[in-house]
């Protein structure tokens, strides 16, 4: 995190102690911190779990009554040292910046964050918190990456060098899914109740999906500790939104600057957010539905129509935006080609394969989509839109294609999807725009990636034998022709994307 250089002489430095001093402008906490504990153990305090998880424990947190709900954040990875700084100096306050499409920007300060546990100095303090009976709730925000499975077949990855290493030492564990294991097995000797485990990453069937891996993990350590976690743990699932872009050396200097507020690392978001829960916790919850969320008994068309649309559209708006020279996704959108392009996607492709939800109107959701996307004052990077692609396109786009094969193998509805994964490729390929200007392409799969589709030119469908990401696409014959025409003019240098995006257009009579 960038830090300011320069600050409002008469600005506050956000900590406890100057609270009650901060502008009036800025919302604090009303709720007495001090009287808090943590209930709630969160892996993974990214900008998102800020913005969302504990923005609406802090929202719940002003009513009376739910002071066991505080959270105590973990960073596993050496890369969080800087946050478990500053967090400390701020007595893990931080400012969230919501900015609204019409200009407005609200600022607050959430005290939701009692605690935070650096693993790397501190192994053992990890694992206390989590087997500690005053812990009833361990959620995650760890990445479509960190749940450790392989994007195609869906099975967890066990020659990932962290398992590996995890299985073997379990008593000092590297990964999410050690930690949670050695202290569910103290808690299964101790005959403490165990925690619910709550996932709240942009994966369909989160909760299902972290049973499954974590389970997988356990089998290889310990048959009793996984018959009893199988038997006893809740892994509820759940569908989360807010848009949520990295913070900027902008953004704390807008804070010091027109506020009057020293914060190191704010947190910036739109003012959409959403939050629906299944309900199904084995040691308590927070009452989150007087804080906005929604409980439900089946997430699952919940979950598939925010990740076949609002996330599948980021990959759509941020892999065609890249190539094209587009530095943020408002620029994307406000475009009314790439407009255009998205809206046709999202109604002929992915709307046909959505259940009809009691309480949502599609036709407006989309339309709040695109409302939420071009707000100019969420200046999100495509760059973190693309970040981890390998993770999040076979959930939110190649399930969309496939499921479209299924469902009319001779004429499937795969154009726009499928120009995108040839931009994918092109991206990987390349990894420049079509001005020639470097891409920051961050994935853990990179490598690959890149290998295969330098490929491509030589061989069209070299991309597709990445068969962990692509299953047996490469064996669709109708799929296959449509995407060799779309690397065919993605590949032609005399072509822009958006001619091509705009054949594509043409192509459906449209």
């Amino acid at each position: 995190m960038s830090k300011l250089t320069q600050t409002n002489s008469s600005a506050i430095l956000l900590n406890q102690k100057n609270l009650c001093s901060l502008p009036h402008n800025v919302k604090i906490p009303s709720y007495d911190r001090s009287k808090l504990s943590a209930g709630i153990v969160h892996i993974g305090v990214g900008g998102f779990h800020r913005a969302h998880q504990a923005m609406y424990i802090d929202t719940l947190l002003q009513q009376p009554g739910s002071e066991q709900w505080g959270i105590c954040g973990i960073g596993l990875l050496e890369g969080n040292r800087s946050l478990a700084e500053i967090l400390k100096k701020q007595d893990y306050l931080y400012s969230l910046i919501v900015r609204h499409p019409d200009g407005k920007v609200e600022n607050q300060v959430i005290g939701s964050l009692i605690d935070f546990i650096f693993a790397p100095d501190d192994k053992q303090a990890v694992i206390n918190k989590l087997a500690s009976e005053q812990t009833q709730i361990v959620s995650l925000t760890i990445t479509e990456g960190g749940y450790n499975f392989n994007p195609a077949t869906g099975e967890f990855d066990l020659s990932n060098p962290d398992i590996l290493h995890d299985i073997a030492n379990l008593n000092s564990p590297n990964t999410t899914f050690g930690y949670l294991t050695v202290a569910l097995k103290i808690r299964m000797q101790q005959d403490i109740a165990p925690f619910s485990i709550q996932s709240c990453d942009n994966i369909q069937h989160n909760g299902a999906v972290t049973k499954k891996m974590l389970l997988a993990f356990i089998e290889q350590c310990d048959n009793e500790l996984y018959a009893w976690v199988n038997e006893n743990v809740s892994f509820p699932n759940g569908m989360v939104d807010r848009i949520t872009p990295v913070t900027t050396a902008n953004d704390i200097q807008y804070l010091a600057e027109d506020i009057g507020v020293v914060d190191e690392w704010p947190i910036t978001c739109e003012a959409f957010t959403q939050w629906v829960i299944e309900d199904d916790f084995c040691n308590g919850r927070p009452n989150w539905n007087l804080a906005g969320a929604q409980f439900v008994t089946d997430v699952t068309p919940y979950e598939k129509m925010k990740i076949r649309l609002l996330n599948a559209g980021h990959s759509v708006l941020g892999l065609l935006g890249s190539i094209h020279g587009f530095d943020t996704i408002d620029e994307s959108v406000n475009d009314p080609l790439f407009a255009e392009y998205l809206r046709v996607f999202m109604d002929k492709e992915v709307t046909p394969l959505l259940e009809q939800l009691e309480g949502i109107d599609l036709t407006q959701y989309k339309d709040t989509l695109i409302e939420r996307f071009s707000n100019p004052n969420i200046k999100d990077s495509l760059s973190r839109i693309c970040l981890e692609s390998s993770a999040k396109l076979p959930k939110f786009l190649i399930a969309t294609i496939m499921e479209n094969i299924a469902k009319n193998p001779t004429q499937p509805n795969i154009e726009f999807a499928t120009l995108v994964i040839a931009a994918w490729c092109y991206y990987s390929d390349k990894q420049v725009n079509q001005n020639g200007q470097s891409l920051d392409i961050q994935d853990q799969m990179a490598t690959t990636l890149n290998q295969h589709a330098s490929k491509t030119e030589s061989n069209p469908l070299a991309f597709l034998d990445i068969t962990e990401l692509f299953g047996d696409l490469n064996n669709q014959p109708e799929f296959c022709k449509i995407y060799k025409n779309s690397i065919e003019a993605v590949y032609d240098n005399q072509l822009s994307i958006k001619t091509v995006m705009q054949q594509v257009i043409d192509s459906k009579g449209l």
